[in-house]
Formats: C-alpha cells, sequence, structure tokens
C-alpha cells in the first residue's frame, strides 16, 4: 500500500465518521461507496483527489460566476485579512461594507437603496420576512404578516424560509414551522392545468391566483409575496409574458409587499446584475447571495426600497435583527473584487451573447425519448424527464429514485460531469454552470448527457 493511498484511506475513514454532509444519505457512503473528494478548480472544472477532472455544469451550487481559480478573487481575501479581518456591523461600519452597500444600491432597480449584508441566501429570506412583518407594525398595519409563495419554489432552511418554501417533503422532518404562509401555483407552463398552450393567458392566470390566495386570507393580514425571477426547484420556470407585471399590479392593490428572491439568479446568472432588470418589475426587495462573490466568501444581501427603510430612521427605533458574520471585511472584499472582474471581462454580455446557444445546444437533447422538456433562461436551464413523450407522464416516486440517485446521480458523475439530478417536483437534471462557458462546454454537456440520458431509458 503507497503513502497516498493511506492518506486516501484515512481521509475517507476521517469523511464518513465526523464530516455530516449536507443534504446527503450519509448511510449510502462506505469502503465501496467513497465519499467524492474535491480539491482543486480551474476555470470551468474541478478536480478529486484522485486528480479526475469534472465539468462544473452547477457552477458549485449556482454560485460560481467567474470560475474557479481566480487568483484576484483569493488576494483580495488576503489583502483583507491582513488589514481587518472581522468586524461586526452592530452599529459599528467598515469600508468595504459602505462601498459595496452604494454600489448594490447603484445596480438595483428604483430605489432599492438600502443594504442590509447577512451571510447567505436562506438569511437574506429571513431578514425580508422579519422586515415585511415589522415594517407593517410601524405603519399601523399590524395584522400584515403572511406570505405567499409559489409551490414546489425553495427558499432556505431557516426555520422561516423552510417554511415559505413550497416543498412538502423538506418541510416535514422539521414541523410544526413558522405558520402564516400560502403556496399559489408556479410557471411550469409544461404542465400548466390550464392554458397550456398560451403563454401569455397562463400568466396571467398564475399570477391572479396570487390576488385570490390574498383575498382569501384577508389583505389585512398579508404581507409579502417571495418568488424567483426563475424558479430554481422543479426545474427551472420562467416567468410567462406579463406575469410579473400583473403580480406587480396584484401586490400595489393590496398594499402587499413584493420580494424578489434573487439567491440564484442575480449577478448574470440571467444575463444582468437582477432578474427583476431582465424581465422588467420592480420589486420593494430584492434578497441575495451566491454569485455576488462568485462563491469565493460567504456572503448574502437583503436590498430594501427607500419606503420601507423610512420607518427605522426614526428616533428610537431599530430593525433588531442581525447577523455576525454578515457583511464580513474579507466577503465584502471579495464581492467589491468579483463585481470587477465581471464588469471588466463583460461576464454579463457574454451570457447574453451566449444563452441561444446554450438553449440550442441543450435542444438537441429533445430527440430523446426520456427528455420531454428544455426550460430556463441565461445560463439556468432544467431538463424535465418523463416515461412517456407523448402523455408528458411522469415517473412515480420509486422509479425517480432508482433513475436519479440510483443511476444518473453517479453515472453523470462518472461520465465527467457534476450537475444535478433531482425530483423536486417531476424529475429533472438541471445546469447552471460557471458563466464564462462558451460552445466547446456546451457541447460537453450535451454529449455527456446524451450517452448517459441514453443509458438511462435502456435500464427504465
Amino acid at each position: 500500500m503507497t503513502l497516498h493511498q493511506t492518506a486516501t484511506e484515512q481521509s475517507q475513514r476521517a469523511a464518513r465518521d465526523h464530516l455530516w454532509l449536507h443534504f446527503s444519505k450519509m448511510g449510502e457512503y462506505g469502503p465501496e461507496s467513497p465519499v467524492p473528494v474535491i480539491v482543486r478548480g480551474e476555470g470551468a472544472y474541478v478536480y478529486d483527489a484522485n486528480g479526475k477532472r469534472y465539468l462544473d455544469a452547477l457552477a458549485g451550487l449556482f454560485t460560481n460566476q467567474v470560475g474557479h481559480g481566480r487568483a484576484e478573487l483569493a488576494e483580495a481575501a488576503a489583502k483583507q485579512a491582513a488589514e481587518l479581518a472581522f468586524f461586526p456591523l452592530w452599529s459599528y461600519a467598515h469600508p468595504n461594507a459602505i462601498e459595496l452597500a452604494e454600489r448594490l444600491a447603484g445596480l438595483a432597480p428604483g430605489d432599492l437603496n438600502r443594504v442590509f449584508f447577512t451571510s447567505g441566501g436562506g438569511e437574506a429570506v429571513e431578514s425580508a420576512w422579519k422586515l415585511a412583518k415589522q415594517y407593517f407594525k410601524l405603519v399601523g398595519k399590524p395584522t400584515k404578516h403572511k406570505v405567499i409563495s409559489r409551490a414546489v419554489a425553495y427558499h432556505g432552511t431557516t426555520q422561516g424560509a423552510l417554511s415559505i418554501t413550497g416543498l412538502p417533503a423538506l418541510k416535514a422532518p422539521f414541523e410544526p414551522l413558522v405558520p402564516s404562509t400560502f403556496r399559489v401555483p408556479n410557471t411550469n407552463i409544461y404542465r400548466a392545468p390550464v392554458f397550456g398552450d398560451d403563454p401569455e393567458a397562463f400568466g396571467r392566470w398564475a399570477a391572479d391566483q396570487i390576488g385570490v390566495a390574498i383575498e382569501q386570507e384577508g389583505p389585512d393580514t398579508v404581507a409579502a409575496v417571495f418568488l424567483e425571477p426563475v424558479q430554481n426547484a422543479g426545474g427551472c420556470f420562467p416567468p410567462p409574458p406579463g406575469y410579473f407585471e400583473r403580480v406587480r399590479q396584484i401586490c400595489d392593490e393590496h398594499d402587499v409587499l413584493f420580494v424578489s428572491d434573487e439567491v440564484i439568479c442575480a449577478f448574470g446568472r440571467l444575463g444582468h446584475t437582477f432578474g427583476a432588470e431582465r424581465y422588467g418589475y420592480q420589486p420593494d426587495i430584492i434578497t441575495c447571495a451566491k454569485g455576488i462573490t462568485s462563491g469565493y466568501a460567504p456572503l448574502g444581501a437583503m436590498i430594501a426600497s427607500d419606503r420601507l427603510a423610512e420607518p427605522f430612521l426614526r428616533d428610537g427605533t431599530m430593525f433588531a435583527h442581525g447577523y455576525t458574520f454578515g457583511g464580513h471585511p474579507v466577503s465584502t472584499a471579495v464581492a467589491l473584487a468579483n463585481l470587477d472582474l465581471i464588469e471588466r471581462e463583460g461576464v454579463y454580455e457574454h451570457v447574453r451573447a451566449h444563452e441561444a446557444a446554450f438553449r440550442a445546444t441543450l435542444e438537441k437533447l429533445l430527440d430523446l425519448p426520456i427528455v420531454g422538456d428544455v426550460r430556463g433562461d441565461g445560463y439556468f436551464y432544467g431538463i424535465e424527464l418523463v416515461k412517456d413523450k407523448a402523455t408528458r407522464e411522469s415517473f412515480d416516486d420509486d422509479e425517480s429514485e432508482r433513475l436519479l440517485r440510483g443511476f444518473l446521480s453517479h453515472a453523470l458523475l462518472d461520465a465527467g460531469l457534476y450537475c444535478r439530478a433531482d425530483d423536486r417536483g417531476d424529475p429533472v437534471v438541471q445546469l447552471s454552470p460557471p458563466l464564462i462557458c462558451d460552445q466547446a462546454h456546451f457541447d460537453e454537456m450535451e454529449q455527456i448527457l446524451r450517452a448517459t440520458l441514453t443509458e438511462a431509458w435502456k435500464r427504465i
């Protein structure tokens, strides 16, 4: 046994005995099923402890916008850590937080000028709900506290964000959760119950269901609607034409806050700083994280309008909420360097120039009997898998388990493609690569997916 083999075995044993992996079935790992250990990244690729290369077609976790191994982001972190490694934003400030807040306010649409930093996306969502509830108390509408969100939508794992999430199976182990959250239909037109052949009519219907839910609960009890520009869970649902315009009208009619949850969609995933910009709507709050640093350091933010901040500027009023690491000096330094890099290299323009080619390359897979739908925008796509293309019949739970976790997840990784095979909703494969990817990467994804999905169909 070589020294490398001994070290690898010791590392695997330590991983199994001590490292609690997130969203993972820990009992499935063992000597015959080792924990994948990723040790290095370069560009659009990552490498494991055995030296094998994988195309990172998920940007880590919808996060790495500019690619792996960008030395200038690491250098920005090191420089800041040597100067001021940490100080909280609890009644104090530091230069990076001030500069980044001003920069984000300049990038956000309309009067979204107030930036509240968090450690990540779930905390940003949690902050937005708390802000909405306290805001309405301060302006004399204390009964407005409920939240509307969409079926199958994922908004985070904290107790409040999980309550807003529309995935019952994820919520069940932790119930009872925070009450007062309600679901409306999402925008999956592939499985639209009505108007599936008329996107504009479907968008109007789906948006109107938000108005119906507000009326049913009572407008004087509903504080906010939480929506992603492109819904992640379920497999990348873009908005139908006119959808967000109608949602904005409904929220204005009932004095309900419109929260654009852009933890995934912001910072270029859809070819713009924010998805709200791409689809032309004005939210009251934006929540964001992930791509703000390209994953080189943890950071999130809630960006609120001046109107929402105004009651908190009165003497003696406080938003009694915060996080130790929110707006961390090192993270904000990395974010500023990341935004500089994105601007200098024209990353958003690159996405807009290549998104049509990405879509066209993935749509080649529609000739496979197992591929029912390819949907998304920008560099954010879902491929829905079906048992029967003619009827759009999906797989049942047992079939999905065997297809996704029993075969596809391992087979795709073995073939050198890191992406997501998911069944939160209907079975899908999700692709969200670094924003630097080009046609060569798109072709590599398509070729690996074609071979693997063809084999999966044979096994059904």
